[in-house]
């Protein structure tokens, strides 16, 4: 694939030096590269010479190959990497801030959200930066402030109908069964941004009534939702990032303030995951106290579970046991006959709050708490759940090792790797580069030894997590 752009440069000194801090061979990183190119639908076939020609040449690829150069690079590193630590700051691009705006106005709103996905879907869809923290900034003051406009309805093209919106909650509900059955990368999972472009833009554009435009707010909000939660499940956090910007502001658009909430929360998430914990903790208590008087409980509880998780990371003990006995509090206001409560947020129940304490306990290196959580955490379906099962014995697993029990940690090891090899999932492998972390003790062990070969192999585990992981 001739994708490098000829120039005579001097070389590159910037990207060497980070190489070379970072560990990574010239043959590993563009083996790594290839594999994101893969990921993303680009075909490449990189090489080690490659990566000389880019660092003695000062040869650039063609776009988006340094954003891929950066991510790999930043892997190693742990931590995001910018094209101009690379020495390819020239790459970027107008499409940089795509996707970023938060409008006041709802008909800009959907200007934003509208052009983003319908660019999105490109092969060659220009971001120019990895996640900031910084973009979150005022789309979450806005919401914040007010989470919800005052009316939804529009005078446009097509009438926009029941049978419309049907369409819509049909394919978020496929969605979310492939997704936690397969990973975010599974073709059906990630179809979703193809549903957005092709089916809710034009429904965007078209005319509908007050209560009719709501509904086809919150629920495109949710379709944004979905579709950035497939991208942070794959790795892609750059583009998860502008997809949960636009679901937090449609989510306003439609009035829906627990929805807002749920997307906030999720936002949370990303955060924590890259890194953010302090940040986390602060968007997810505004997420809480912006909605407490709207939302119904079993989302306020997630929105607690979420906190506690945040505060576990920081190793605040207190903090994360208070979110906890909170979210288990709201749990138990949650009626029976849960007819008013959405259906994006009946995974949430006593018992995955249960499995989320397990890992709580665990980031805390608390593994006797931890294991006595997990007992009370009801088995899951691995042909349902899939994903979430394979993370789930990887925790328990690491809590073992914590507990110094070699042989149950390393069985449950094996068994998460067993059943993560069906999944495509950059956030579950995470999970798996944790469990292999707490294995330094024992390196020296045959069995262990093996078992970080299979996972090489198997899972590409060879790299360093791209962060702190943050939630399932």
């Amino acid at each position: 694939m001739a994708s490098t752009v000829r120039r005579t440069r001097p070389p590159n000194a910037d990207l060497a030096r980070l190489i070379e801090a970072s560990g990574a061979s010239h043959k590993a990183l563009a083996h790594r590269i290839n594999q994101l190119a893969q990921a993303a639908g680009i075909q490449s076939d990189y090489s080690h010479t490659s990566i000389a020609n880019w660092c003695r040449r000062g040869m650039t690829p063609k776009w988006p190959v340094p954003r891929l150069l950066a991510q790999a690079v930043g892997e190693r590193l742990g931590r995001p990497v910018p094209l101009t630590e690379i020495g390819m700051g020239e790459a970027e691009t107008p499409d940089a801030d795509l996707g970023l705006d938060f409008p006041r106005e709802p008909a800009d709103a959907v200007r934003v959200a509208t052009s983003f996905w319908s660019s999105v879907n490109r092969r060659d869809f220009l971001t120019g930066s990895s996640f900031a923290l910084s973009a979150f900034t005022t789309p979450v003051t806005r919401w914040l402030v007010t989470p919800a406009d005052d009316t939804a309805h529009h005078r446009g093209g097509t009438q926009v109908g029941r049978l419309d919106l049907e369409e819509l909650r049909d394919a978020a509900d496929e969605a979310r069964r492939w997704d936690s059955k397969y990973g975010g990368g599974n073709w059906r999972a990630n179809s979703v941004t193809t549903c957005l472009e092709q089916q809710a833009v034009p429904l965007l554009q078209g005319s509908f009534s007050d209560k009719v435009g709501r509904e086809l707010f919150s629920v495109t909000s949710e379709l944004s939702r979905l579709a950035g939660w497939t991208a942070f499940d794959v790795g892609q956090h750059e583009v998860a990032q502008r997809h949960f910007i636009q679901a937090l502001r449609l989510a306003r658009a439609g009035g829906d303030v627990q929805l807002g909430c749920y997307v906030l929360t999720t936002m949370a998430m990303q955060a924590l995951m890259r890194g953010f914990a302090e940040e986390a903790i602060d968007m997810a208590q505004g997420a809480f106290e912006r909605a407490k008087h709207d939302a119904v409980p079993r989302v306020l509880a997630f929105t607690k579970l979420i906190e506690a998780r945040a505060h576990a990371r920081t190793g605040d003990g207190r903090a994360a046991s208070q979110a906890l006995a909170t979210s288990e509090s709201l749990l138990e206001r949650t009626r029976e006959d849960n007819g008013d409560e959405p259906g994006w947020i009946d995974f949430y129940h006593h018992a995955r709050l249960s499995a989320d304490a397990t890992e709580v306990f665990r980031d805390l290196k608390n593994p006797k708490t931890a294991l006595t959580w997990n007992q009370q955490a009801a088995a899951m379906q691995p042909g349902v759940f899939t994903r979430s099962v394979g993370m789930r014995l990887a925790i328990v697993g690491t809590a073992h090792l914590q507990a110094r029990d070699l042989d149950h940690g390393l069985e449950l090891g094996n068994r998460s790797v067993d059943i993560l090899t069906r999944v495509k999932s950059t956030r579950a492998l995470d999970y798996v580069r944790e469990f292999n972390d707490a294995l330094t003790p024992w390196r020296r062990e045959p069995a262990v030894r093996d078992f970080l070969h299979r996972t090489r192999k198997g899972l590409g585990t060879a790299s360093p997590p791209l962060a702190k992981t943050g939630a399932r």
